[in-house]
């Protein structure tokens, strides 16, 4: 038997570019999952299964956080691929529910490494960036999407200024949000009077990183709560697609987007919201392009666009201004973000109407650019 898998929980904690003393990751994973259950009308009873993501809570693994919690469970994830592992543990945890292996998942993520700690973790992202990136001074992934953006702006005709535009919108997002960690309002003046961190990226380029945790709670049965339940229309991920010898403007969603509206039956005017996964704005556009959301992929048209009307992608104010904890939160809460929207819960961000949206993950940068990319279908019913 094949049971469908449905978002019935939704948790953040606090997230804070400082955090004290007292908000450690396991603190602030605790938060989101309270959080997440008493969103589900669940106790911690009733989960039994979990998946997990963090670069911070080394020594402990995901065992351990069951453990803490008080979990006895029958399905258990731990997933180490960054900026994907939000969409992976998606797609295993929808796979374990639709088998039987589980009923209610509880999928959780957070890091508190604060500066000091990203940065050690930056320079050893794996071997390829520890022997040759980090004697070079490469100053971390700043240095390398640097080098994407500037070969994204000479492909498709793009000055640094029209980047703009798509970080003022997310930045209205933002404004929305309460649990966003830049809220005002940026101008196309400030953007292009921002200090460079690693030309042509400025500030307003670079993700925050933050302290904070979020959760999901996936399970086989609806929330009685809920007037929508949100499902997994339609899933596909790519690896390594291109062995990184592209120049990364492109990303692996080209190997597999037209099944995913195949699988969908849909096509990509009928998507209301969007999450994109947004460490830097060239990733976001790059993969829109993908998705075949950029028409003729005339990137320039579309980002002058976003100062004519809503173009309704990471009304959460994304992670460029809501703040990065750790990349792998960051991808849980555009799922989570989606979903409140396909149940119109988002609050003074809702959308009208919306039914149908697109999230996706991107991380785990090897070399030259990310390896790993997936893309989900949610829909709202």
């Amino acid at each position: 038997m094949i049971f469908d898998s449905r978002i019935v929980g939704i948790g953040q904690s606090i997230y804070t570019r400082h955090p004290g003393e007292d908000q450690t990751v396991h603190n602030l994973m605790r938060d989101a999952t309270s959080n997440a259950l008493r969103d589900a009308n669940l106790d911690l009873k009733d989960i039994d299964g979990l998946a997990i993501a963090s670069f911070s809570i080394s020594p402990d693994s995901a065992i351990d956080i069951a453990w803490r919690f008080g979990l006895s469970l029958n399905w258990l994830l731990q997933d180490p691929n960054g900026g994907s592992s939000a969409m992976n543990m998606l797609g295993h945890a929808s796979r374990a529910i639709q088998t039987g292996a589980a009923k209610n998942i509880l999928i959780l993520a957070g890091d508190a490494t604060g500066l000091e700690g990203y940065a050690k973790i930056a320079n050893s992202y794996n071997s390829a960036t520890r022997d040759h990136l980090s004697p070079l001074g490469h100053g971390g992934p700043n240095g390398v999407y640097s080098l994407v953006t500037s070969r994204q702006m000479k492909e498709y005709n793009l000055s640094k200024s029209d980047y703009a535009n798509l970080l003022i919108s997310q930045r209205n997002w933002a404004s929305k949000n309460p649990y966003a960690v830049y809220k005002d309002t940026l101008t196309h003046e400030e953007y292009n009077a921002a200090p460079m961190v690693a030309d042509p990226l400025c500030r307003y380029d670079c993700v925050p990183v933050v302290a904070g945790a979020y959760s999901i709670i996936l399970s086989a049965e609806d929330n009685k709560k809920l007037e929508k339940q949100v499902k997994v229309r339609s899933f596909f991920q790519s690896f390594n697609y291109d062995n990184q010898e592209g120049d990364g403007t492109r990303t692996g969603i080209i190997n597999f987007v037209d099944k995913l509206y195949d699988q969908a039956k849909l096509s990509p005017s009928d998507i209301d919201v969007y999450s994109i996964y947004d460490d830097y704005p060239a990733i976001v556009l790059a993969q829109l392009n993908d998705l075949k959301v950029i028409k003729d992929s005339n990137m320039k048209e579309y980002l002058r666009n976003m100062n004519n009307e809503i173009i309704p992608i990471n009304t959460w104010g994304g992670m460029l201004s809501a703040g990065q904890p750790g990349g792998m939160a960051g991808g849980l809460n555009g799922i989570g973000e989606v979903a409140l929207q396909l149940q119109d819960r988002a609050g003074n961000r809702q959308l009208n109407n919306a039914k149908y949206g697109i999230v996706t993950g991107y991380g785990m940068t090897l070399y030259r650019h990310g390896g790993t990319v997936s893309a989900a279908i949610l829909e709202g019913e």
